[in-house]
């Protein structure tokens, strides 16, 4: 250690107490956070890039400062899907300190990264009071049946009024309008269900008739339409 003169000159002066840092809630215990081994917990975050043309939000598990699971979700820039396969394979083993501090490839991962770091680093995760944190393959859940991110796609024009395009239960197929034209309900297919039951022999029609359902009062609408082409 090299230390300057006018700090050689200093006479030494005993230091008070030593009370550590602020405990954390980690899986249910109060950890106090002195290395990357003792960062531990599920969590979420959210990041954009400068253009803010995108959107990521990524999931991590984190056992003992090492990352063992990790979900990337993006939206609204096709280049970021391609980006998001790269860093799933990139984030995978590595400690947070090392994942703040790699390239994720896209802006909007890397601030998804350092928002969901000062999250994990502060006790503030999904798992802070469960006992023993969550399984790896709790991301994988998040997904539900089918595997599919949550998206919600709607589109509006002040002439033409609101379009319902994409809703949590799936691809919105028709719309239901009341006698005065507003929306009243849908239909969706569920993607991941009818693909889940392509892949096992069914028939593509008949798949795609078992995956249908509809919210709302769509049963009651005078008029049903397509809102990608009506």
């Amino acid at each position: 250690m090299t230390y300057s003169a006018e700090i050689e000159r200093m006479c030494p002066v005993a230091k008070g107490a030593y009370h550590g840092p602020a405990p954390i809630p980690e899986e249910g215990k109060w950890v106090q956070a002195k290395e990357m081994k003792d960062i531990s917990g599920f969590t979420h975050g959210v990041g954009w890039c400068a253009p803010q043309q995108g959107a990521c939000k990524l999931t991590l598990n984190i056992k003992e400062g090492v990352i063992q699971e990790a979900l990337v979700e993006t939206l609204g820039c096709s280049g970021m899907t391609h980006s998001a396969a790269m860093a799933a394979e990139i984030l995978i083993g590595k400690t947070i300190i090392e994942a703040m501090n790699t390239d994720l490839v896209c802006d909007a991962i890397n601030t998804a990264m350092r928002e969901l770091f000062l999250q994990i680093i502060y006790g503030r995760s999904q798992s802070a009071f469960s006992e023993d944190g969550l399984p790896i393959g709790a991301g994988l859940e998040d997904l539900g049946k089918g595997l599919r991110s949550q998206i919600g796609t709607m589109y509006a024009t002040l002439k033409k009024g609101p379009r319902y395009l994409e809703m949590a239960e799936g691809y919105v197929t028709r719309i239901g309008l009341d006698a005065e034209g507003a929306i009243i309900g849908y239909e969706f297919v569920s993607l991941g269900k009818m693909m889940d039951a392509i892949k096992k022999g069914v028939d593509a029609n008949e798949a795609l008739a078992k995956a249908k359902g509809t919210y709302g009062r769509f049963a009651e609408a005078v008029k049903h339409i397509d809102p990608r082409h009506e």
